[in-house]
């Protein structure tokens, strides 16, 4: 991981740990911004929630990079996105500087944290 992208995501997730408490990990990123994408405000999610939300978060976070694209919400509310890419093949560390990146991107974009 380059230096600015390692900087950049300490400087975000100190921003998110004043909001969340100290230790948050990407996967608990991840699923905040599912439940922000819902957009039903937050509440106790199942466990298949918790996996489908951090799906709705995934897309999210990829749309911008062409992999998927926003077709609507559900019956429930939920957002659906189809994929019109194929994901390349990345090493386990590259998959999650891609979203690192993607995250970062995100909440630039988002002005959520200050």
């Amino acid at each position: 991981m380059d230096e600015v992208l390692q900087n950049n995501w300490k400087e975000l997730v100190k921003k998110i740990e004043l909001s969340f408490g100290e230790g948050i990990e990407i996967e608990s990123i991840i699923l905040l911004i599912g439940i922000q994408e819902l957009g039903k405000g937050y509440f106790k999610p199942s466990k298949d929630e918790k996996l489908d939300l951090m799906h709705i978060a995934t897309c999210k976070l990829l749309e911008p990079l062409g992999y998927y694209k926003f077709t609507g919400k559900d019956a429930d509310g939920w957002p659906q996105w189809e994929p019109t890419t194929i994901l390349p093949t990345l090493k386990p560390g590259e998959q999650k500087e891609m979203m690192k990146r993607a995250i970062i991107q995100y909440f630039n974009e988002n002005e959520i944290v200050n």
